[in-house]
């Protein structure tokens, strides 16, 4: 009668979660969440517990509902084994002819390909530009080839305002160097 050992039956405890971090090797973590009543004002509170699980074969990924059973301690935070994954997280296709081809030559534009279009429009609209840089009359007079007065008089003042300021800094600064 004590000869052939008894199998005996071990309550383990059982939990259904999400797995919220697959991150790991051979461990995933295992989001539980539960309805509590508030023992004063008897309001539903939501707790959420995480437990890390030892996944020897790696089978579960994010978003899965797996069965999690308790086990001897693994490491420093793994006390729980997973048993079954139940459901896998739903994982939408999207085919390739499905996505807008303008929408994937906007994200594959380069650089290169950039600065090629903007020197393409710069060239349709500059031809004016461009000859004046190559040594053609400035503008002006055309008859006379030389400025209107406007346009020089506009010169000049501009050229004595920036020359006046820089003046009145330097005076400014030598009155407070002979009262310290």
């Amino acid at each position: 009668m004590a000869d052939a050992p008894q199998a005996t039956a071990v309550n383990r405890k059982s939990r259904v979660g999400t797995v919220v971090s697959d991150r790991n090797d051979k461990t995933i973590v295992v989001s539980i969440e539960r309805a509590t009543r508030h023992r004063l004002y008897r309001k539903v509170l939501r707790r959420r517990k995480q437990y890390h699980v030892h996944d020897a074969e790696n089978s579960a990924t994010v978003g899965d509902l797996v069965r999690i059973e308790e086990c001897r301690p693994i490491s420093k935070l793994k006390r729980w084994q997973l048993v079954e994954v139940l459901t896998e997280r739903a994982v939408t296709e999207i085919a390739p002819e499905s996505i807008d081809s303008t929408l994937v030559d906007e994200m594959q534009r380069t650089a290169a390909r950039a600065a090629a279009e903007q020197a393409a429009e710069a060239g349709e609209t500059a031809p004016e530009a461009s000859s004046e840089a190559a040594g053609d009359e400035p503008a002006g007079d055309e008859a006379t080839g030389e400025e209107t007065v406007a346009e020089a008089s506009s010169e000049a003042l501009d050229e004595t305002a920036d020359a006046e300021p820089a003046a009145g800094e330097a005076e400014s600064d030598s009155d407070e160097e002979q009262t310290d």
